[in-house]
């Protein structure tokens, strides 16, 4: 943010209560044909803390996007509460409903903006509904464009910017109404992978400059691991793991977790090891053994010290130093004799120098 761009903070609240909570959400709906209902989300226990960004990541159906439309009363729970700001949200409707909904602004993945408005003409939309004059309109417009670094482009059309300028309209207009909550759904998934770099950098500024609290849902860990303070897994219409983003890279608990964490780059096996690997010991073969390594141990000489110490020679299949969170981070998948007593010892020489380490499988 530049100096020109008067943007004023999230007024702060001395409440430690979070910015969202949720409390034993359950939705469902009814089904389609032969009657009954089907359960999108499952008493959702969830807070999002004041100026935070939570990521919920989850697959396509895991119930995330209904997560997302009950904070905004887009969607009513079926029973338990969304509490936004200290207001019961579910509980709300008519006029009320519509007041609140300016304090949370929302980012789509498809930007949803109108074409035959212009860039300044979709930022200022949400302020003209509001019955918002003419100058004061201008004067927040102006820096919100300003602020996502489009005031060049304040007189262009949607069909002229590309999507990366889309969406940064598009945050823009959810800023119109100085909301205390961000809500964003899939925001980046339409972006090539720059682009998406630089809306989630924007985010983050936003985050951090103005003290304002982001909810963000998205099927990627990379969107997590760039830009998000906490994590919340959902599968099934339940959250499976939650907690901070560091603690749940680097030990995630539940299969859904690892699954995504799987996907990463450096995380992925070479598919040489992964179609050779199987659950049981290969005679004379060795043991896939992944070494995670967090924090200060991050670049620990470990193979050295372990070949020097005990003498054992490990094979290196694949790895990635990288940073989670702004704490460095590791992993390292090696090959190791598969004799119980030399693996154990391997694992045990690791442990005590408070590294993880997880068998995957064994190959031939």
């Amino acid at each position: 943010m530049n100096a020109q761009t008067r943007i004023e903070p999230v007024e702060a609240v001395a409440s430690a209560e979070p910015a969202i909570r949720f409390e034993g959400v359950a939705k469902t709906y009814p089904a389609r044909g032969a009657g009954g209902a089907v359960s999108a989300l499952c008493g959702i226990d969830l807070d999002v803390p004041r100026g935070s960004v939570l990521g919920v990541i989850g697959r396509s159906g895991a119930g995330k996007s209904t997560l997302i439309r009950l904070v905004n009363g887009l969607e009513i729970p079926s029973s338990g509460r969304v509490v936004v700001d200290g207001i019961d949200v579910s509980s709300l409707g008519g006029a009320r409903l519509r007041q609140v909904r300016r304090s949370i602004g929302m980012i789509f993945q498809h930007f949803n903006l109108l074409s035959s408005r212009t860039a300044y003409g979709n930022v200022a939309l949400p302020l003209e509904i509001a019955g918002v004059a003419k100058p004061e309109i201008r004067a927040r417009v102006e820096p919100l464009l300003d602020l996502v670094g489009l005031s060049d482009k304040r007189d262009r059309y949607p069909a002229e910017l590309s999507g990366g300028q889309k969406q940064r309209v598009g945050i823009a207009r959810a800023l119109a109404t100085r909301p205390k909550v961000l809500l964003s759904d899939e925001a980046t998934s339409a972006l090539d992978p720059e682009t998406t770099r630089s809306i989630l950098d924007l985010l983050a500024s936003i985050n951090r400059e103005l003290g304002l609290t982001i909810l963000l849902i998205t099927h990627e860990m990379s969107v997590i691991r760039a830009v998000a303070d906490h994590v919340a897994v959902i599968e099934a219409g339940r959250i499976v793991e939650h907690g901070d983003v560091f603690d749940v890279f680097t030990r995630p608990k539940h299969e859904t977790t690892r699954s995504f964490l799987g996907q990463e780059s450096g995380r992925a096996l070479p598919a040489i090891v992964r179609d050779r690997l199987r659950p049981e010991v290969q005679p004379g073969g060795s043991a896939v053994l992944r070494i995670v390594f967090r924090g200060p141990h991050a670049t620990d000489p470990v193979l050295s010290q372990i070949s020097r110490e005990l003498g054992i020679d490990l094979n290196i299949l694949s790895g990635s130093v990288d940073e989670v969170a702004g704490r460095p981070f590791g992993t390292l998948v090696v090959g190791v004799p598969s004799d119980p007593a030399t693996l154990s010892r391997v694992q045990v020489f690791l442990a005590q120098r408070g590294l993880d380490t997880e068998i995957l499988g064994h190959v031939s």
